[in-house]
C-alpha cells in the first residue's frame, strides 16, 4: 500500500543513520581496508565517527543513533561509541557492501521493526568522515531539514562551492521551496573546464551526501524508483539480512535522489570538508608562515604550501612547493597538490599487483589490542603485540609456526596445552606447533610482548580457533 502523508506532522522524532562502512582508498596510506578513514584522528584527538557522534548528541539520544557497518570494523565502532559516551547506540552489520541505498533500506527496516518507529518519523542519514563546524549553526541547519522532512520532502544539504572542485559531485539549485530550493538536477563529478562553468553559474551545489526524509517517504520512493530494493526490504529483517547480497549495488543519489520529485536542498551554512582526498586534508590543517601543513617529525627548508604528514620517520623537504608528503613505516605517498585524487589509481595499481599494502598496515588492530610487524624474513617473523587490560586473545593453536613470547611490559596469563601460567617483565614463554594456548592480561596496565614466530607458513589463517569471547570462532 503506498505511503500516506496525512499524519507527517504529528511527530518529531528522528533516528540518526550514520554510514560506517566504507573501505575508504582515497587516503592511502593512512586509510586501507582494515583502517578507513572513518576511524583515523587526522589533526584531531578524536575520530571522524567519533566527531561525527559528537556533533548530533545536542540532538539526539545515543538510543537513536544506528551505525551501519560491516562486520570487520564492528570493534572499531564499539570502541568509538564508548569513546564518546554513546554505548546505547545500535550497529547494524550489513551482510555484504552494496552503497549506501541499499545500506539505508535496511536501516529503515531495522529502524521499523526493530526500535518500533512508525513511517512519520524522520531518518537523518550520513557518512561518518566530514568535518563540520561551527555544531550549533549545523544543529540549525539539520532542524530545518528535518522539518522540511516532516513534509513529505527528500532533504539532501548542498554546500556553496568556492572553488571549481572537480572531487565533489554536484546539486543544480532550482525555485526556493522556504529556507532551501527545489533540486532540478544532480550531477556527477566534473572535470575542471565544467566546475568553473557550475561556479561562474551560481546555482550549483556541492552534494555533501546527507539527506533527511521520513521512513515512509524513504520507502515510497524505493517503492517508485527502486523496486528491487523495495521488494527486498519488505520481508521481515531477517529475511532481508539473509538475501542483502541479492541488492543492487547502488547510491541512495542514483537509486533514488536523481529520479524524484520531491528532492529539496537545504543550503549548508558551516564549514564542511569530506576529507577525500590529501589535497582537502591539506586544507583543513593548520599551516605555518610559509603555508606549509606540518604534521610528524618534519624539518621543511625554503618549502611552501605544502603539506608533510609523518608517522614514524623524519621528512625532510628542500625547496617543495605546492607537494603532498604521506609518510607510513612501509608506503610513503609524493603527490602535487591537486592531483591527490589519482591516489586511487596507485591503490587500484597496487590491488592489481596483489600488494598487501591495499589492506594491511604493519600494525594492525584487534578486539584485544593490535599487533606491530618489526621484521620478517624466510621462516620468522617478529611482532610487538600489546594486549589492553582485561582482554584476551582465543585459545587457539598453529600447524605451521613455533612461537616465543617474551614480556616487556605488563603481566601476562598464559596458557599453554593445560598448563596456566603468569608470566611477568624480562621473562619469557615457548609455544610449539600444534598446541592450544591463549594469552590474556589480568592486570591494569597495557600487556606488552615480543613475539618471535618460527615456521615454513607465518601468516594470519593459520589459526585454528576453539573459544573466543569476540564471537571469531
Amino acid at each position: 500500500m503506498p505511503y500516506s502523508n496525512q499524519s507527517r506532522r504529528e511527530s518529531a522524532a528522528i533516528k540518526l543513520v550514520i554510514l560506517a562502512g566504507g573501505g575508504g582508498t582515497r587516503l592511502f596510506p593512512l586509510s586501507r581496508t582494515c583502517l578507513p578513514k572513518q576511524f583515523l584522528r587526522l589533526g584531531n584527538s578524536d575520530s571522524l565517527v567519533t566527531q561525527t557522534i559528537k556533533r548530533f548528541l545536542p540532538l539526539v539520544k545515543p538510543s537513536d543513533i544506528i551505525v551501519v557497518t560491516n562486520k570487520e570494523y564492528i570493534h572499531h565502532v564499539k570502541t568509538e561509541l564508548a569513546i564518546c559516551g554513546a554505548s546505547s547506540a545500535h550497529i547494524l552489520l550489513e551482510p555484504v557492501a552494496r552503497n549506501t541505498a541499499p545500506a539505508i533500506a535496511l536501516a529503515a527496516k531495522f529502524c521499523q521493526d526493530e526500535l518500533g518507529a512508525s513511517a512519520h518519523e524522520v531518518l537523518f542519514v550520513t557518512p561518518a568522515d566530514h568535518i563540520i563546524h561551527p555544531i550549533d549553526t549545523f544543529i540549525k541547519n539539520v532542524r530545518q531539514a528535518i522539518e522540511l522532512a516532516a513534509q513529505d520532502k527528500v532533504v539532501t544539504f548542498g554546500v556553496k562551492p568556492d572553488k571549481p572542485e572537480t572531487g565533489y559531485g554536484y546539486i543544480q539549485a532550482g525555485e526556493t521551496f522556504e529556507v532551501g530550493y527545489q533540486v532540478v538536477s544532480f550531477r556527477e563529478k566534473p572535470d575542471k573546464d565544467t566546475a568553473e562553468s557550475y561556479l561562474a553559474a551560481g546555482n550549483y551545489y556541492w552534494n555533501s551526501g546527507m539527506f533527511a526524509f521520513t521512513i515512509g517517504r524513504i520507502m515510497e520512493e524505493f517503492r517508485e524508483h527502486a523496486p528491487e530494493i523495495y521488494q527486498l526490504v519488505s520481508a521481515s529483517l531477517p529475511e532481508v539480512i539473509d538475501k542483502f547480497d541479492a541488492m543492487p549495488r547502488i547510491s541512495i543519489d542514483y537509486a533514488v535522489a536523481e529520479k524524484s520529485a520531491q528532492v529539496v536542498m537545504v543550503p549548508l551554512t558551516t564549514y564542511w570538508n569530506d576529507i577525500g582526498s590529501w589535497d582537502a586534508i591539506y586544507d583543513v590543517l593548520e599551516k605555518d608562515h610559509a603555508g606549509n601543513a606540518l604534521k610528524g617529525d618534519c624539518l621543511p627548508i625554503d618549502c611552501t604550501n605544502t603539506l608533510m604528514l609523518g608517522r614514524n620517520r623524519l621528512i625532510a623537504g628542500i625547496g617543495l612547493e605546492d607537494v603532498l608528503v604521506v609518510e607510513t613505516d612501509d608506503v610513503i605517498v609524493v603527490a602535487k597538490r591537486g592531483e591527490s585524487q589519482k591516489v586511487k589509481d596507485v591503490v587500484a595499481e597496487l590491488k592489481a599487483r596483489g600488494r598487501r599494502e591495499v589492506d594491511e598496515h604493519t600494525t594492525m588492530y584487534r578486539p584485544w589490542g593490535s599487533y606491530t610487524v618489526l621484521g620478517e624474513g624466510p621462516g620468522y617473523k617478529l611482532k610487538k603485540i600489546i594486549v589492553t587490560p582485561g582482554q584476551q586473545l582465543s585459545l587457539q593453536l598453529h600447524y605451521h609456526r613455533s612461537e616465543h613470547w617474551i614480556v616487556i611490559g605488563g603481566t601476562a596469563k598464559v596458557m599453554i596445552g593445560e598448563q596456566e601460567q603468569m608470566v611477568h617483565v624480562n621473562e619469557s614463554v615457548y609455544i610449539p606447533p600444534s598446541t592450544k594456548h591463549r594469552l590474556e592480561n589480568p592486570g591494569k596496565l597495557p600487556l606488552e610482548i615480543i613475539e618471535v614466530q618460527n615456521g615454513t607458513y607465518l601468516e594470519e589463517d593459520d589459526i585454528v580457533r576453539f573459544d573466543d569471547v569476540y564471537g571469531r570462532v
